[in-house]
């Protein structure tokens, strides 16, 4: 029994068929084998050689096969094409490389669905909430759409609407999702690595996030509150009377995006000094904030001429806490310094280690990266590089980092080539070490050190305090002869359940078997008996329709199983 069940309405199998049929198209029959989806498809495919595992053109990936699986089974899955490539130390390189292509390629809903839930939120007719409202929208997602408008006061705004009726599509979606992530880690050892039912949690959790816009619209003012004092970099306002878990409405920022500005041979922009602004922008978030925006790539970034930057989309955040900082600091200190070993204790201590770690490879790899770039000029370092070489790192030595950490180092590397688009001769470095110098001063200063002593002290005094009760309550356990010890075991239930489908089949043949020896008995006898004055034949015949039913029953379950052969 698999720890999570799925809930069997109709919705539910139907979905699972769909996902099993575009796996087993795509070239993934050997996943809807160990899984046990074969149940589901239908027979034309089950009965199909499995031919599909081969690569359907030369020098075809998995990523290209998961971008094609993505796109067939719809937004749901598009997103979470997406927020794997989040996670390279999960997902492998290349993989990444071609689920980036990933777009929520999603044909808009109707302007007037659009209208109506306007109204339906806000209880009024439009015209009072917006006196002017595009009739077609500015872009399309897969959880909403965008409009541009004006508000009551004449200000210019974005409107953000979450499409109809799409939490119940995803609902429904997360729940297979769940179901088939605890499937792989009981079923398929081999793909456990990925850690399947990790990935879904995380993306489940962001995607909630998503759903409801209040969400986005706490986050959206957090940034403009952050940013208000900060010359020549905005982010948008926040309406609050014009939002709602499915209206998000705020400031529409002047500006183009920075990617079709700098493609203009006279853009009038300053590219110097808009390098500099925007990095330090980001820096600012992750360092002093401890807050940022998770996706800065060019189309999140507008500018107006010479330099003024508008930083939008804030959907995906990160969270960088105090403890996760230290840690970081920590390891940026111990690399500087050669410490590897420093560097492997911060990792265990962050609980980043797998079952096939194995520290004395992960020293030893770390130890050839740092040589790599110990005593290279600040200009010389690539951090998009870095970061890659770094996930590969995790990967090979099977380290799961918090999710947040990866954001940030990713959200660094893409910051750092934006920059070197815009200028470059741009040192990113420049600008971080300074900012990380000064984390270092402010974790190792006394006063640091004087909290964290006093934070211990309290965990060991609370720690003194509950043992010698928890002691005696596990003695009287002990005493009483009801202290139990749990084992846990995999997949034997999987076992179970097939022995116990074999031993059914082989009752039922028994049974036929038994039946036509019977009637062959009853036909073949020279009396002619009357039971309730029907001659004894005649139940014979009735026994041998009853077995040809039940066997052909019996070989069609067989033949549904996909286990003829």
């Amino acid at each position: 029994m698999t720890p999570f069940h799925v809930t069997r309405s109709v919705r539910s199998l139907n979905r699972i068929r769909q996902i099993a049929t575009v796996l087993s198209q795509q070239g993934f029959g050997h996943v809807v084998d160990q899984l046990d989806l074969g149940r589901y498809l239908p027979v034309w495919i089950r009965r199909r050689p499995r031919k599909d595992d081969r690569p359907i053109a030369p020098g075809t990936l998995v990523g290209r096969r998961l971008v094609r699986v993505c796109v067939e089974l719809g937004p749901t899955f598009v997103k979470l094409g997406q927020m794997l490539t989040t996670r390279p130390d999960i997902v492998p390189g290349d993989v990444i490389a071609e689920l980036q292509s990933l777009q929520d390629d999603v044909p808009p809903f109707s302007t007037e669905v659009a209208r109506r839930i306007l109204e339906e939120d806000f209880g009024r007719p439009l015209d009072q909430s917006f006196p002017t409202f595009s009739p077609s929208p500015l872009a399309s997602g897969s959880i909403g759409q965008v409009y541009r408008a004006t508000d009551a006061e004449g200000r210019d705004v974005i409107v953000k609407i979450r499409r109809p009726d799409i939490d119940d599509t995803i609902r429904l979606d997360m729940q297979v999702l769940r179901w088939l992530a605890h499937s792989i880690e009981e079923y398929a050892p081999d793909l456990r690595m990925y850690r399947p039912v990790l990935l879904v949690d995380e993306f489940e959790q962001a995607l909630t996030r998503e759903l409801d816009y209040i969400n986005e619209a706490s986050t959206t003012s957090r940034f403009a509150a952050a940013f208000e004092d900060v010359p020549h970099v905005r982010c948008p306002k926040v309406y609050w009377p014009l939002c709602s878990p499915r209206v998000l409405t705020m400031e529409r920022l002047p500006g183009e995006n920075v990617a079709a500005l700098l493609d203009r041979e006279h853009s009038g922009v300053d590219r110097r000094v808009l390098a500099d602004r925007f990095a330090n922008a980001y820096l600012r978030q992750m360092f002093e904030m401890g807050m940022f925006q998770a996706d800065p790539h060019p189309g999140n970034i507008l500018v107006e001429p010479p330099a003024d930057i508008g930083i939008i989309d804030f959907g995906q955040v990160g969270l960088i806490t105090g403890e996760l900082m230290t840690q970081l600091v920590t390891m940026v200190y111990a690399a500087v310094n050669r410490e590897v070993e420093v560097i492997a204790d911060t990792l265990a201590d962050m609980d980043t280690y797998g079952p096939t770690t194995e520290p004395g490879r992960l020293e030893s790899g770390l130890r050839m990266l740092v040589d790599k770039y110990y005593g290279l000029p600040l200009k010389r370092i690539d951090l998009t590089r870095l970061f890659d070489e770094v996930s590969e790192l995790m990967r090979r030595n099977d380290l799961l980092l918090p999710r947040d950490f990866v954001l940030m180092i990713k959200a660094l590397a893409t910051v750092a080539s934006v920059t070197l688009r815009i200028d470059p001769e741009y040192n990113l470095l420049q600008s971080l070490g300074p900012r990380l110098q000064a984390l270092m001063r402010d974790r190792f200063s006394p006063k640091s050190v004087r909290r964290a002593a006093v934070l211990g002290g309290w965990h060991l005094l609370t720690l003194a305090r509950r043992t010698p009760r928890q002691l005696r309550h596990w003695l009287r356990h002990v005493a009483a002869g009801t202290w139990q010890f749990r084992l846990r075991h995999e997949n034997i239930d999987h076992l179970v359940r097939e022995l116990d489908r074999s031993s059914n089949r082989l009752a039922v043949s028994i049974v036929i078997a038994a039946i036509i020896i019977g009637s062959s008995v009853i036909i073949t006898t020279k009396e002619h008996l009357n039971l309730l004055n029907v001659p004894l034949q005649y139940f014979g015949m009735a026994g041998y329709v009853v077995a040809a039913l039940l066997g052909l029953t019996l070989v069609w379950a067989i033949f549904r199983s996909g286990r003829l052969h």
